[in-house]
């Protein structure tokens, strides 16, 4: 299932890829580096600007689509390009395209949306549902999303949802509260999340660049996969033992589970390790994390799995002495802004009203959060020297019509927005250079000189086309 053939042969962001994974010397395409073996190989620190950044801040919202939210953004690759065989879902009962779009199942949506969704395609979801009002969850798991995905046609999405036809919506982008901020910055229009899947798998991957183990998983939990008919038998563990769809960690705090259940102590080299080894200060900062350790905070809001540091044992294990150190509170943040003290590299996780999470939170929140974020950053004395990098962490279950490179088992994923923001950022700028989340991690790894996790990381554009100096 992971050799998918793509059929759309649109994504230049394929071809590179599959130039920068296959031939030698691909080193000569632009930002793009041969797969070698990085275990003891720095990468290349001499080039310019880079030492003028000394404050890398990641904002890892939740669950967009790049055409979701940006795909009327001028410049970009955006639904205006999609193809008719890109827009319209494929009922698998019938195998023939839908007459209209099945609407989403349940009391609360049938009073948002029409059932059927007229047409079958892309619509535009503030005609039913404006950016402050909460539809509802999306599925967004691993299996399905390949499944969405279908070898490249991007033409399962309502079939493969439990939202049906709303997987089909999006949002008028000039109305969003960040369009005029991403018009002064860089907009990246060919950045997909790293791993199929959901919230849990993309945030150990992007921390980590690999999927967590859970050897000897209990049955109950553990998926058999993608059926010869196209059915999955679901479940939170792989067969052969990794970490797909949400589990809950071993370590303080965490949402309620059998013991069993529990994701085991996590040993894998992260990014922490790599910063730690190089004296690079860094921190993990959650919104709501100070309640939650307390036993006070509000557990319908706050994501326990959305805490990736805590799986480990070096930093989430109860007697490690980092856990202190490196996963702090939003307000710690703010307090480091403030004083303009923080570690060189932080990442920033919103508190679950804050994060745009279709099912918990609104649209509209969440960007007036990053409005009021950025107007901080800017105001603060670290600004004159920051990148701030603004993703998501998954597709969160919507169309987006260009299909993600093929690298290996675990992704990538579907596109979604990144946001440059910086002095050092082009301004007005759209750039279509191929990015993925683990180029969060090549942008520090090449600025401080750390070795690369892995080829996914080591091949992986550091955001080099969306800077100047």
């Amino acid at each position: 299932m992971f050799s998918r053939p793509r059929s759309n042969p649109f994504s230049p962001a394929a071809i590179v890829l599959s130039a920068c994974l296959m031939v030698s010397s691909a080193s000569f395409l632009t930002g793009c580096k041969a797969a070698t073996d990085t275990t003891t190989t720095k990468v290349d620190t001499t080039v310019t600007g880079l030492k003028k950044i000394n404050h890398v801040i990641v904002v890892y919202m939740e669950n967009h689509s790049f055409d979701n939210l940006y795909g009327e953004y001028p410049g970009a690759n955006g639904i205006a390009n999609a193809t008719a065989g890109e827009e319209i879902q494929i009922d698998t009962a019938t195998k023939q395209p839908y007459t209209n779009l099945p609407a989403p199942p349940g009391d609360v949506t049938t009073k948002l949306f029409p059932s059927p969704i007229n047409g079958n395609g892309p619509f535009n979801i503030d005609q039913y549902a404006m950016e402050n009002v909460k539809t509802v969850d999306l599925v967004h798991r691993y299996y399905q999303e390949q499944q969405q995905i279908d070898g490249g046609k991007m033409d399962k999405f309502a079939v493969y949802s439990d939202a049906k036809g709303l997987s089909m919506g999006y949002y008028h982008t000039a109305t969003l509260p960040m369009y005029p901020i991403v018009q002064q910055y860089t907009l990246c229009d060919n950045l997909f999340h790293s791993a199929f899947g959901g919230s849990f798998l993309n945030h150990i991957y992007m921390i980590a660049c690999n999927a967590p183990t859970f050897p000897n998983s209990p049955a109950g939990i553990t998926a058999k996969g993608i059926n010869a008919d196209g059915s999955i038998t679901d479940g939170a563990v792989s067969p052969d033992g990794y970490g797909i769809n949400t589990l809950q960690t071993v370590n303080t705090p965490h949402r309620a589970s059998p013991a069993a259940n529990l994701c085991p102590q996590q040993t894998m080299t992260t990014i922490g390790d790599r910063m730690d080894a190089a004296g690079v200060s860094w921190a993990w900062y959650s919104g709501g994390w100070n309640k939650m350790l307390a036993g006070a905070g509000d557990t319908s809001l706050f994501q326990f799995h959305h805490q990736p540091f805590n799986y480990f044992a070096k930093y989430g294990a109860d007697t490690s002495s980092l856990k202190k150190l490196r996963l702090k509170d939003e307000t710690d943040f703010i307090a480091g802004l403030t004083s303009g003290n923080l570690p060189a590299v932080s990442f920033l996780k919103p508190f679950g009203a804050d994060n745009e999470h279709p099912g918990y939170a609104d649209l509209l929140t969440g960007e007036q959060y990053l409005v009021n974020l950025i107007g901080q950053i800017k105001a603060s004395a670290i600004w004159k020297d920051c990148v701030v990098i603004i993703t998501y962490d998954e597709h969160g279950g919507f169309w987006d019509h260009v299909p993600p490179p093929i690298i290996d088992k675990w992704g990538p994923g579907i596109r979604v927005p990144g946001i440059v923001i910086s002095p050092f950022a082009k301004t007005g700028y759209v750039d279509h250079t191929l990015y993925e989340t683990v180029s969060i991690l090549s942008l520090i790894e090449h600025r401080w000189g750390l070795t690369p996790l892995g080829s996914r990381d080591a091949n992986a554009n550091y955001f080099q086309n969306a800077l100047q100096f």
